[in-house]
């Protein structure tokens, strides 16, 4: 569970209060991107432990992007992976609900980064926390990083948990 930070006198050891205080901290809205993946996935006992201290709601997001498919209704598919998303977004928004966590999600079309960080904006985000992949290198190079782009471009503070792959 979280808990504040609690520092010691020197004098004997004895505890003495921080004047850390969950409401003081303003989290009161925390946005939490999914992309359908274990790894995206990692982020929720974190919040689900987080939340309550804070009185925080959470705001679950998932953001889809149809690329360019030869011969393919563009349209079709991208009502195909709004309903996959919305279905996906709706199990886990259960499974959080039912420990008893106000939740709400929503899907996104179009680049995940900038969705992201236009979301947060637009629902008066305070907090931003995610897992990222961990990748380096030319995985990174080649794949890019959404976690590096919003760490680079929010107005929010972010919370990441790195996963290894």
């Amino acid at each position: 569970m979280f808990r504040p930070p609690r520092f010691s006198k020197r004098d004997g050891g004895q505890p003495c209060p921080h004047p850390f205080k969950e409401e003081s901290l303003g989290f009161k809205r925390i946005l939490v991107p999914l992309d359908g993946s274990k790894t995206s996935e990692a982020i929720l006992p974190k919040i689900e432990e987080l939340a309550p201290v804070l009185k925080a709601s959470i705001c679950l997001l998932q953001v889809v992007y149809v690329q360019t498919i030869l011969d393919m209704d563009r349209t079709e598919i991208q009502e195909a992976l709004v309903r996959e998303a919305d279905d996906y977004l709706r199990r886990i928004e259960e499974r959080v609900k039912a420990k008893g966590l106000k939740v709400e999600s929503y899907v996104r079309y179009d680049d995940n980064a900038e969705e992201i960080l236009a979301h947060s904006d637009k629902k008066d985000i305070d907090l931003i926390m995610m897992s990222t992949h961990g990748r380096s290198g030319v995985k990174r190079w080649l794949l890019g990083s959404i976690a590096e782009k919003i760490l680079r471009h929010a107005t929010k503070p972010i919370f990441l948990i790195r996963q290894a792959e």
